[in-house]
């Protein structure tokens, strides 16, 4: 994954499943390769990730490629970290994803 470019501009491209098409997910261009990894993974329901692909630099990446670039050493985002129902403190949970205070790299 070292020689994938996480700033080049991304497309998109959902399931043409019913369930796809029932979100009402569609194409979508990122600026970034970056943001369109995240946005495929922390906001995409998961049904609607199999059959989505992502376009970097004319190379597609399937479900399992988008999260493999995502899960990679390289992913210079802040990564969302799964609500169990158990935090830390008061145990006060929120509804979405917490960020992880990984420092962003630039």
């Amino acid at each position: 994954m070292s020689t994938f470019d996480f700033t080049a501009a991304a497309e998109l491209f959902p399931a043409r499943s019913w369930k796809a098409r029932s979100h009402g997910i569609s194409y979508k261009r990122f600026s970034d390769a970056a943001e369109a990894v995240r946005y495929a993974i922390e906001d995409l329901p998961p049904e609607c990730l199999l059959g989505t692909y992502l376009e970097v630099e004319e190379e597609r990446f399937d479900s399992g490629g988008i999260r493999r670039l995502y899960d990679c050493a390289e992913y210079p985002l802040d990564r969302a970290v799964p609500d169990d129902g158990k935090a830390e403190g008061d145990g006060d949970a929120e509804a979405k994803p917490k960020r992880s205070k990984r420092a962003k790299r630039t």
